[in-house]
């Protein structure tokens, strides 16, 4: 309570700054934001050029990060013999409590964890970054981002069993993990111990700053903007001169949940995000059912557009590359990110959450992404020229609007909640890349959990982009060094896969869930 008490009192001081200075604030505010994007923008500049470095291939061009993403999902896929279908019952069965024992060490259950992780992928992406993907490669993008979300799937089991082999237990239950800690005690088994230190304070640092940008700011923002337009827009609605106010609630709002730790953030995230998601895929699916007679037709012109004539000249090679970028940009498979929120979980059975783990690509790509390419691709058959002008997720929402005309609250209420949850869980994946490097204690947890509060407010009040593109960057470029580390534990996960996959065959990881069953 104290802490909270803390917490509250620091968020309210500083609106209490922005009340008083409002006017300064509201007239300045862009040349604020000038100031700042001016002096950060040549480095933004130089690291945005150096990871989406982009090389000719076909006449398309090619960003290397991406390939990189995908590559190494290939491999993993290949590698441990595709755990992503195999897997696939077994995760099912583990998230609905088969194997879990309260006792096993850890702070959640398989399916907290599950919906944590899952709440920090879910977001704005899934609505309007699908129709980024097909505004520029056209409805055959959606087959390479389902492509690209199965593949993703195995490099989420590796990443993420990791996190929970080499994970740390402290003395008082809580437990931390993810990128930080396999690359730097895993690498040490390999006697690469300057390398793997080096490598997991880098991963460090970049999630601390990515999670201040792309976890927060923009989300933060993205949230308000989607608020002010269904309460009236920029010349009705009372809020659209008042980001702070909004900010502010939606400061108190997250600090509220992260104050408590994983827990509170679980216990929260296992309720919102199949809410927001039956919300928003309820409301799908009802748009594909009315327009069901174009459906044969959005399946053809899916396929067709993925493997057309003239893509073998290049565009379908493009087509291919805007499909991957999407579904690796939404999906976050690689980035290591989801290991930090996994590794909390209450088992004595690491494996066990590489297969929780793989189900997250599935959701998030496969399902959300692919339904929401259906309410766009069977609209543009009743009407191929709304889309004219629209990009992103206004491009969404006016398909949902032709189809229901006051579907585009839903939307809205489904941004605002992916938004919300993803500043929380993102504030967990910050928080642990922090402690990491200054060490666990309660001055530093409450340190940074104000700061991050802080930050959704400046989200809402003004827009650095500069920041939220090298935090966009940034979150990119440490995926470098996390599948690096995945290729070189790889050959240690095959062994502990081998063990668990016998133990479970023979009997001797009790299934609880059978076992409570009466003969």
């Amino acid at each position: 309570m104290l802490a909270i008490k803390l917490l509250i009192k620091k968020l309210i001081a500083f609106s209490a700054c922005l009340i008083f200075f409002k006017p300064a604030i509201a007239q300045d505010s862009s040349g604020i934001d000038s100031i700042i994007n001016n002096t950060i923008q040549p480095l933004t500049a130089l690291v945005s050029k150096l990871i989406f470095f982009t090389i000719p291939v076909l006449g398309t061009q090619l960003p290397l990060v991406v390939l990189w993403l995908i590559i190494g999902a290939i491999f993993f896929t290949g590698y441990f013999n595709f755990i992503n279908v195999r897997g696939f019952k077994h995760s099912i069965r583990l998230v609905r409590g088969d194997y879990s024992n309260p006792a096993h060490p850890g702070e959640v259950s398989h399916f907290q964890a599950l919906a944590t992780a899952v709440s920090g992928t879910v977001g704005v992406g899934n609505i309007g970054g699908v129709a980024v993907a097909i505004s520029i490669g056209g409805p055959g993008a959606t087959f390479w981002m389902i492509l690209a979300g199965l593949l993703g799937m195995s490099t989420k089991f590796v990443e993420c069993a990791l996190g929970t082999i080499y994970r740390r237990e402290h003395s008082d239950g809580s437990v931390s993990g993810g990128p930080m800690y396999y690359l730097e005690r895993g690498l040490k088994e390999k006697g690469l111990k300057r390398l793997g230190s080096f490598m997991a304070k880098f991963y460090a640092i970049g999630i601390v700053i990515s999670c201040l940008g792309i976890g927060n700011m923009f989300q933060s923002n993205q949230a308000y903007v989607q608020f002010v337009n269904v309460t009236g827009g920029t010349n009705g609605s009372w809020f659209h001169d008042k980001g702070w106010l909004f900010g502010l609630i939606i400061a108190l709002a997250v600090g509220i949940v992260i104050i408590g730790g994983i827990k509170s953030i679980a216990r929260v995230t296992e309720k919102l995000v199949p809410f927001m998601a039956i919300l928003y895929v309820l409301s799908a699916l009802t748009i594909i059912t009315m327009n069901y007679e174009a459906l044969p037709s959005a399946f053809l012109a899916i396929f067709n557009g993925a493997f057309s004539p003239e893509a073998l000249s290049g565009s379908a090679l493009g087509v291919m590359i805007v499909g991957f970028q999407r579904a690796v940009f939404s999906n976050e498979a690689g980035i290591g990110s989801a290991a930090i929120a996994h590794s909390a979980v209450r088992t004595a059975e690491p494996i066990t959450e590489g297969y929780v783990a793989l189900l997250e690509p599935f959701i998030d790509t496969v399902v959300i992404c692919t339904i929401t390419s259906l309410v766009i691709t069977t609209t543009l058959y009743y009407d191929p020229n709304f889309v004219q002008g629209l990009g992103g997720i206004e491009m969404t929402s006016a398909a949902f609007e032709r189809n229901i005309s006051w579907s585009p609250y839903v939307i809205a209420v489904s941004g605002i909640l992916f938004a919300f949850s993803t500043m929380v869980a993102w504030s967990y994946y910050g928080l642990k890349g922090w402690t990491y490097l200054v060490g666990k204690s309660q001055t530093a947890d409450l340190g940074f959990k104000t700061v991050f509060c802080l930050f959704v407010m400046i989200g809402c009040s003004i827009q650095l982009s500069a920041v939220l593109d090298f935090s966009d960057a940034l979150v990119f470029f440490i995926c470098i060094p996390n599948i690096l580390g995945l290729y070189i534990l790889a050959p240690t996960l095959k062994k502990k896969l081998k063990d668990y996959n016998h133990r479970l065959t023979t009997g001797e990881i009790k299934n609880y869930r059978e076992s409570s069953i009466p003969d």
